[in-house]
């Protein structure tokens, strides 16, 4: 069979959507044609946008807080976890708790971290980003 033909096809019948809608038999559908209804994803595909997720986080990081990627690596997974989490608009939303960690204090951008909204919200996610940023280290 040739697999090209056949993507082309299926392309042309079923289109390529980029956002999730749903199709005429009422199931939540996606890409093209794939029954998100009726189908889970396979550990490989999870995988696959995880790791496109993460690229774009840093790719945003990258544009909007360059100095970011001159914390220790420990540091930079924290600040990457919460743009992941709340998107890099609401990270950006951190003013003082972004300027303590540029400025080398961590203390107070745990501290920071800890007295928000996000951090009620998100409860123990934000103890250990917080435990990470103010040690620099991985539990």
């Amino acid at each position: 069979m040739n697999i090209d033909k056949l993507k082309a096809q299926l392309t042309i019948d079923e289109g390529r959507k980029k956002r999730i809608y749903v199709d005429t038999m009422n199931k939540i559908t996606a890409g093209v044609g794939r029954n998100l209804t009726d189908r889970d994803f396979s550990d490989d595909e999870i995988d696959l946008m995880l790791t496109n997720d993460i690229e774009l986080v840093e790719r945003q990081l990258d544009i909007e807080l360059p100095w970011w990627r001159s914390m220790n690596e420990a540091r930079q997974t924290v600040l990457a976890n919460m743009a992941f989490n709340m998107g890099i608009a609401g990270l950006l939303k951190f003013k003082n708790t972004l300027a303590a960690m540029l400025g080398g204090r961590y203390d107070d951008a745990a501290k920071g971290m800890l007295d928000s909204l996000w951090s009620r919200q998100v409860g123990a996610r934000a103890q250990r980003l917080a435990a990470i940023m103010r040690t620099g280290e991985f539990p």
